[in-house]
Formats: C-alpha cells, structure tokens, sequence
C-alpha cells in the first residue's frame, strides 16, 4: 500500500485551511476553485470521495509519524516482540 508524502499532506491540510478561512471571510471564486483543487487532492491521496473523511485520515496519518518520531528519540523503533 502506498503512503502519501506526510510533507505534501501537511501542505495540503495548511492550504486546505487557509483557503476555507479565507472563503468564510470574503467569498473569491479562483479562492473558490484553488479550495476545490485542494479539497479533490487530499481525497485522492486519502483514497477518500469525502473531505471530511481525507482530513480524518490525513489528521491520522500526521499523527501516527509524530508518534513513532517521538518513540524513535526515546530509542525505541516502534516494534514490539512477540513471544
């Protein structure tokens, strides 16, 4: 399975925020377009039809690499023995 770049995920989402931001405080039809451009990016890269669902994901994917980054400074590389 394939993993979107987390960089271009959280450029996304940054541009996904800014964008809506902007849209609530003056409506701007090429705002408008860039924020449907971005919206249909995320889904695609999310594997998702809704953008509710891609910033879900895309939150969670964030996350998870902020996690293991977190584990790996302690020394620890994010897997468990089993046995």
């Amino acid at each position: 399975m394939l993993v979107p770049d987390r960089k271009v995920v959280r450029e996304l989402l940054t541009r996904y925020a800014s964008l809506r931001i902007a849209q609530a405080e003056r409506h701007m039809p090429t705002a408008a377009r860039e924020l449907e451009d971005v919206s249909y990016t995320l889904c695609v890269m999310m594997g998702t039809s809704d953008i509710t669902d891609a910033i879900a994901k895309a939150d969670a994917l964030l996350l998870t690499k902020e996690r293991f980054e977190e584990a790996d400074a302690d020394g620890e590389n994010g897997l468990t023995l089993v046995g």
